[in-house]
């Protein structure tokens, strides 16, 4: 028998993340069964367990996925010197967050703002996802503590406040955002980088671009 190659279990995992989060998004987590993953991705079950052992793994690792990417952004951005300012950085991150979940569509609306309140939600009562989440935003957290400490040494930011109040606050108007998002309706993430940018320049000259 043929041995299968890396590459093609890399897809076929992405495959059935993809095809769980599109299930997820659509018909909320709890609505949505193994068997209904099995059908909209047609695999058997035997592919898709031998990946995962059911909806909670599946749940876990898309949400480890993504505060990986966002961790790996922002820990970029520490690296440079200075990193780029909140308002850029925010909206940069966050939309390439929603622009590589596109995808996940219902009834020709965004559905990935509503994917992360529902993961929220479950961490309520479920222990092992409330630990991945947390161990993700811990690890957002520290990149973004590391980012706001360089603008403090660059003199971009007030040094006598501490960076992980300032992390915090960053990661809030985020996760407002895409609350906002679940609740209303899609809004371009340009309308978050407006916003902190007009926060930002409170104390300065007007007119400035």
């Amino acid at each position: 028998m043929a041995r299968v190659s890396q590459e093609h279990l890399d897809a076929r995992r992405r495959q059935i993340l993809d095809g769980a989060a599109l299930c997820f998004a659509r018909n909320g987590f709890h609505a949505t069964s193994m068997q209904d993953v099995l059908k909209e991705i047609d695999l058997s079950a035997g592919a898709v367990y031998r990946y995962f052992s059911g909806k909670e793994e599946l749940i876990g690792a898309i949400v480890a996925e993504v505060m990986g990417e966002v961790r790996a952004a922002f820990e970029e951005a520490a690296r440079q010197s200075p990193p780029p300012a909140p308002d850029v950085l925010v909206a940069t991150v966050l939309g390439r967050t929603l622009e590589a979940r596109g995808f996940l569509g219902a009834d020709g609306q965004p559905a990935f703002p509503r994917l992360v309140v529902q993961v929220w939600t479950e961490t309520a009562r479920n222990e092992e996802l409330a630990a991945v989440l947390r161990e993700g935003y811990d690890a957002v957290r520290a990149a973004w503590t590391t980012v706001v400490r360089a603008y403090q040494r660059s003199g971009l930011m007030r040094g006598d406040l501490p960076a992980d109040d300032v992390a915090r606050t960053m990661i809030a108007a985020a996760q407002g955002f895409i609350v906002q998002q679940s609740l209303f309706g899609p809004v371009p993430v340009e309308v978050l980088r407006n916003g902190l940018r007009a926060l930002m320049s409170m104390g300065r000259t007007s007119g400035g671009s």
